[in-house]
């Protein structure tokens, strides 16, 4: 299944590209030239959660943006599970496809456990890294597995399904008026139908079922990616990605790392705090650095 809609080039003023992965045919962008920057997405977004930062940095970077399979406008592919691994292969064989060499990876949300599943297995050719508000081992903490309970429960799977509950009431309600009304399109556009939520609705059992995939990442991230440079983006005010409980164990998995603080954000970070996002990659991986 594709997804009928084209977004509006006054809001994502980008080429649509197209990969045609092992699982199905893949949605991404490549805009600009210099040093690439591969932008993974997490949940319940796409892409176009990255438009800000793309934009105001493809006159002097290679900026990549992929949506994931069920998500945005790639395919939603008849037999695939929309589980975290899988993900990751998706996005590892788009790494290899584009040939991406000395690359920044930028992870949020799902997307850092997704980007770096990719970047470990490829870390001789990880320049560097951008983490915000996500995480890359088993979470322990009671809201985390309460909220993946809970969300995966029948009545709350109906809700995710049938009134895009994940969207409506979750990335709209906490960006509110920081979104235009069309903006908010976009986010709805992305997912029509139950048919097109079924990989997002996937996700909040992904918090406990990827804890294999999570517990690999634990060890091999600090073990082949903790000494490249790092730069912590970081919504002071997000409720699911506090940053007492995880900005400590962030801090002490890189020996090379910079933390940004955001102190007006929530989770959504892209959103909320894209120009000074965008000053924190340019200062931290400028080539003059």
């Amino acid at each position: 299944m594709l997804i009928d809609f084209v977004p509006d080039r006054n809001l994502y003023p980008f080429e649509s590209r197209w990969f045609d992965s092992s699982a199905g045919r893949v949605h991404y962008i490549d805009e600009g030239t210099g040093p690439p920057i591969l932008f993974c997405h997490g949940a319940p977004t796409w892409s176009f959660v990255y438009r800000h930062i793309v934009r105001n940095l493809r006159d002097r970077y290679r900026c990549i943006a992929v949506d994931n399979p069920g998500f945005g406008l790639s395919e939603r592919p008849a037999g695939y599970g929309y589980t975290i691994a899988e993900h990751t292969a998706v996005l590892g064989e788009l790494i290899d496809h584009l040939w991406l060499d000395d690359f920044v990876v930028m992870g949020h949300d799902w997307g850092g456990p997704i980007g770096l599943g990719a970047a470990t297995a490829r870390a001789d050719r990880v320049r560097g890294i951008v983490l915000g508000n996500t995480l890359f081992w088993p979470t322990e903490a009671l809201a985390n597995r309460a909220f993946s309970r809970i969300m995966s429960s029948g009545p709350m799977q109906r809700r995710i399904l049938q009134q895009n509950f994940l969207v409506e009431r979750v990335l709209l309600a906490e960006l509110g008026r920081t979104l235009t009304a069309a903006e908010a399109d976009h986010y709805r556009a992305v997912q029509p139908s139950p048919e097109a939520r079924i990989g997002l609705a996937a996700t909040p059992d992904e918090i406990r079922a990827a804890r294999p995939l999570l517990d690999q990442l634990a060890r091999d991230v600090p073990a082949l990616l903790g000494g490249k440079p790092t730069l912590l983006v970081w919504g002071m005010r997000d409720m699911a990605f506090r940053p007492k409980a995880y900005l400590p164990r962030m801090r002490a998995s890189f020996t090379d790392v910079d933390v940004v603080e955001l102190p007006r954000a929530g989770h959504f970070i892209q959103e909320h705090e894209p120009d000074a996002i965008t000053a924190a990659i340019e200062k931290r991986f400028s080539t003059s650095r």
